[in-house]
């Protein structure tokens, strides 16, 4: 399908989180600026906390090289509020498609859609993501699960030091606990998913907040980046549960060569 990805995203206007306003999510860029657009899949998701992480841990850097972000995802007003809250992500920039409609118009993957005889689709949406967390229908889940436990060699330290995690059930933790499990200066064992377990406690704590819609579950997201005369010089499109990076020791090498 050969779509026109800067003309769909161009036309596109949704409610906007800081003011509840719909508005153009190109709104207060500068024409002559690069532009990553992430369409992120419902808030509630790993792929959406995870991938905004890395974004608020490289925002200085993002800005200064003159890259505009904004970023869209599945939920309703208070989802968005819920989400910029718990990520320090600015709500300026963020925008809300309640039903995935965008991401049906960049023919982003729904992942599993199975319909169950007897079950609302929000019950059916539940047993097709339980499905693609075993690895079903969606690429690459489960390598990416055992990394996150087993740590990477490849992928920067993720916890400073002197910094405390909260991650229910567990106790906090201090940053520096991560040293008995192999060292420093790369992704230890069990720091990647601790940091997915502290997303998790958030998200089941605040449920009917971060997913009003349980239908759209499955739906999975995208990348896009545009060069300042905007033309689309990098995508990427989500394949399963945790495949938000083509990269996911850097998730973004694209964007930041160094």
């Amino acid at each position: 399908m050969n779509l026109n990805i800067y003309e769909i995203l161009r036309q596109t206007q949704r409610q906007r989180v800081i003011d509840g306003a719909i508005a153009n999510i190109f709104d207060d860029i500068p024409l002559a600026q690069r532009k990553l657009i992430l369409v992120l899949p419902q808030l509630g998701d790993f792929d959406s906390l995870e991938y905004i992480w890395w974004i608020q841990r490289e925002i200085d850097r993002i800005k200064l090289e003159g890259i505009a972000v904004r970023v869209l995802g599945i939920g309703d007003r208070q989802s968005g509020e819920y989400f910029c809250k718990f990520t320090g992500f600015d709500p300026s920039w963020m925008f809300i498609d309640q039903a995935g409609e965008l991401h049906r118009q960049l023919n982003l993957y729904a992942g599993l859609t199975t319909k169950f005889p007897l079950l609302s689709s929000g019950q059916s949406a539940w047993i097709n993501l339980m499905l693609m967390c075993a690895g079903i229908g969606s690429k690459g889940t489960l390598a990416e699960v055992f990394r996150g436990y087993r740590g990477d060699r490849q992928a920067p330290q993720l916890i400073a030091d002197d910094e405390l995690i909260k991650a229910a059930p567990l106790p906090t933790l201090k940053g520096s606990f991560f040293k008995w499990a192999g060292g420093s200066g790369f992704q230890r064992p069990f720091e990647l998913a601790t940091l997915r377990l502290r997303n998790m406690a958030e998200v089941l704590g605040n449920w009917n907040a971060y997913v009003p819609d349980a239908s759209h579950l499955t739906q999975r997201g995208g990348t896009f980046l545009f060069d300042a005369e905007n033309q689309l010089i990098y995508e990427h499109r989500d394949r399963g549960i945790l495949g938000f990076a083509a990269n996911p020791s850097y998730p973004l090498s694209f964007l930041l060569k160094s």
